[in-house]
């Protein structure tokens, strides 16, 4: 399959128009190979990725991430230079489809909500709209509030989210911040890095709020206001970056597979960076 026609096609699951304007979605190394037989599919372009990519047969890589964000001269050995020169080495063009996925409603990054059945969505930040060529147009952008078909404990909540995520990769502890009410009504979901639209979140109506990369003042404000008279019961649940991330990466891939036939579409699973740790007990010193 000819290169240009797969990325027309990923561009149709992350369009361009999407795009955050501070990000680096799109080729982040190119080829001048004409066509695609096999496309590997992985959250980040690490050296472990671009390694595996390369032993599994592929001749192209797509990932969630980008390789960076600030191009620079490959002028140290690190991580960096590793990757660029594998994926120089081995010929194999990268492409990614970040903010560009995260702010598609219509696809992967809508996987949770799609999951929990969530109603009456809204997006909590809007990033571009796309025309498409009926004339109608879609809206993009970071994360959606919807309500629940049915309210929920939170308990509850928590054991159908646990089922949906790829919890033998990932070793982040979810950590709650604030007061959910006794049943919730309401969620909001932003993948990977979202503390920033907590607030708004919070005056769109929502109960609680999943997504991850919360800061401990960040969340100190939020148990301080929540404990406000004016403060409604409202939480965060922080499940990582990675989590929400490696699961809508798997979905993308998923999707490929379906509208490429003709190419072989393989997902290269991650690991979640963070291994939980527990610090031994300290016996009480007696003085």
């Amino acid at each position: 399959m000819q290169q240009n026609t797969v990325i027309a096609i990923l561009e149709e699951e992350a369009p361009p128009a999407f795009a955050a304007d501070w990000d680096k979605s799109g080729i982040q190394v190119a080829s001048a190979r004409p066509d695609v037989t096999h496309l590997a599919v992985s959250l980040d372009p690490t050296p472990d990725a671009v390694a595996d990519a390369a032993a599994a047969g592929a001749d192209m890589l797509l990932t969630h991430h980008p390789l960076t964000l600030r191009p620079r001269y490959p002028d140290t050995l690190d991580v960096y230079q590793r990757a660029l020169s594998l994926l120089l080495c081995h010929d194999m063009p990268l492409y990614a489809a970040h903010t560009t996925l995260d702010a598609n409603p219509a696809g992967p990054a809508a996987w949770l909500p799609d999951e929990l059945n969530l109603r009456r969505r809204e997006l909590l930040e809007v990033t571009g709209v796309l025309r498409r060529a009926d004339g109608t147009e879609l809206t993009g952008g970071f994360g959606c509030v919807g309500d629940l078909p049915a309210p929920l404990a939170l308990p509850d909540l928590v054991k159908k989210l646990a089922a949906l995520l790829p919890l033998d990769r990932c070793n982040t502890v979810a950590r709650l911040i604030g007061d959910a009410p006794a049943l919730i009504r309401r969620v909001a979901v932003c993948t990977g890095s979202g503390a920033q639209l907590a607030d708004r979140a919070r005056a769109l109506g929502a109960d609680l709020y999943i997504t991850g990369d919360v800061k401990y003042h960040d969340a100190l404000d939020l148990v301080s206001r929540n404990r406000l008279p004016s403060g409604a019961a409202f939480a965060v649940l922080d499940v990582g970056h990675f989590a929400l991330e490696e699961e809508m990466t798997r979905r993308l891939a998923l999707n490929l597979t379906r509208r490429l036939p003709d190419l072989r579409v393989s997902f290269l699973p991650r690991r979640d960076p963070f291994c939980p740790f527990s610090l031994p007990e300290v016996p009480e010193v007696l003085s």
